[in-house]
């Protein structure tokens, strides 16, 4: 019993720690925001490729907007 609750006990003391040092992360410096600023870390990436990705999921629907709400071109709403 003794050595399932000091197991227990060490599990919930990593995780604790886990959880100060993930909350601990410090904000980047001046000379690392130039790479974060770069055109490929932006969240929505490449703005060409999005939409050549865009046009062929679009023409995959057969329709324009397929993505959007509504029917999808065939007639079934």
């Amino acid at each position: 019993m003794q050595q399932l609750l000091r197991v227990a006990s060490g599990c919930v003391l990593g995780a604790l720690l886990a959880l100060i040092e993930g909350c601990s992360v410090a904000p980047p410096k001046p000379w690392d925001k130039d790479v974060l600023a770069r055109p490929a870390m932006a969240m929505d990436g490449d703005v060409l490729g999005q939409r050549v990705l865009q046009h062929i999921y679009t023409s995959k629907e057969n329709s324009s907007g397929g993505d959007g709400v509504g029917g999808g071109g065939c007639g079934c709403n």
